[in-house]
């Protein structure tokens, strides 16, 4: 880089850092961490978590805000401020599919049947292709945290096989990928932001949804829903990404001091994750008619999203063969 791309990017530094509320010279840093969901939900749990081990390791030198419920802006918002310099970092699931692609593995139905999966994943040359895909976002992945099994709500009849689906309104995140998925399933896929989601449910613009049970309980879904289906079509993680400048601002120490308590955060998140699954369904069964559905039947209906011209353009056939080659070694 020449001198003028060095004063620039350093321009650009101080301004987006003062834009944030901090400085380059803040001691310590205020790392402003934004999730699109509510407190309540397990994303406030684990980011309150990592900054309760975050602070306790680097007292001095960072603080952690946390920001909820998009209080920082839309998670598509936040994503694109990341290469911006006006975000610092996020907690995101589905939007950053937006910005790497290599994540839409995850959005192949029926890819992951345990969490215990996901570190082998990760260890893989298929985690480094993913990881790989963050470069030039302004993005650096810190860790992959727990999202859980995505189940489906509705207020209309319980879905048992894809037939079920046939004609209903279900929402999805602003995700071609999990609207190519609903479609090949029979339903009538709405995307919409996540803050939208129990308006639309409790007005009719939609009839159902698709979330992990902990997003159910703490959006208070059971108000505006009747039936749930453990259909478990996809697990997504959700991805703890901080912007690279926000990085640049931290000696190697506090860095690397960061970077491995985010990755010990996903053992332990994965671990919640499966104690909090059979918490949830507890609750909502008191609430909500639960069923469980024909798994052979959505997987045999899932499978030509396998070999879909949307998916592998977008994945690329050689991250699809890595990773079902590790997923099939574990």
């Amino acid at each position: 880089m020449g001198a003028w791309g060095r004063l620039g990017g350093s321009v650009l530094l101080s301004f987006a850092a003062l834009s944030m509320g901090t400085s380059v010279w803040s001691n310590p840093l205020s790392v402003k961490i934004s999730s699109s969901l509510p407190e309540q939900s397990f994303a406030g749990v684990f980011l309150r978590e990592f900054k309760d081990r975050v602070e306790t390791a680097l007292p001095e030198d960072v603080e952690i805000e946390i920001f909820m419920s998009g209080a920082l802006g839309s998670e598509q918002d936040v994503l694109q401020g990341l290469n911006l310099g006006t975000h610092m970092a996020t907690l995101s699931a589905s939007g950053v599919t937006e910005i790497n692609r290599r994540t839409v593995i995850f959005d192949l139905p029926y890819l992951i049947e345990s969490r215990d999966q996901i570190p082998t994943l990760m260890a893989s040359p298929a985690g480094e292709m993913l990881r790989e895909g963050f470069e030039g976002t302004g993005a650096e992945l810190l860790g992959v945290w727990d999202n859980g099994f995505r189940v489906i709500t509705n207020k209309v009849r319980p879905i048992t096989v894809p037939a079920d689906l046939q004609g209903l309104k279900i929402r999805t995140p602003n995700s071609r990928y999990r609207v190519e998925m609903f479609r090949e399933l029979g339903a009538n896929p709405t995307p919409l932001a996540f803050n939208e989601v129990y308006s639309a449910l409790d007005q009719g613009v939609v009839d159902g949804q698709e979330n992990p049970a902990d997003v159910v309980v703490s959006a208070k879904l059971p108000e505006v829903q009747t039936y749930l289906s453990v259909s478990n079509h996809i697990y997504l993680p959700t991805y703890l990404l901080f912007s690279e400048q926000t990085l640049a601002q931290m000696s190697d120490e506090v860095r690397e001091t960061i970077e491995q308590i985010a990755i010990e955060m996903g053992d332990w998140t994965r671990e919640w994750g499966d104690e909090n699954d059979l918490k949830m369904m507890t609750e909502l069964a008191e609430v909500m008619e639960i069923n469980e559905v024909d798994f052979a039947a959505f997987q045999e209906a899932s499978t030509p999203l396998y070999s879909s011209e949307l998916f592998i353009e977008a994945i690329g056939a050689d991250m699809i063969e890595a990773t079902l080659a590790a997923l099939q070694a574990n």
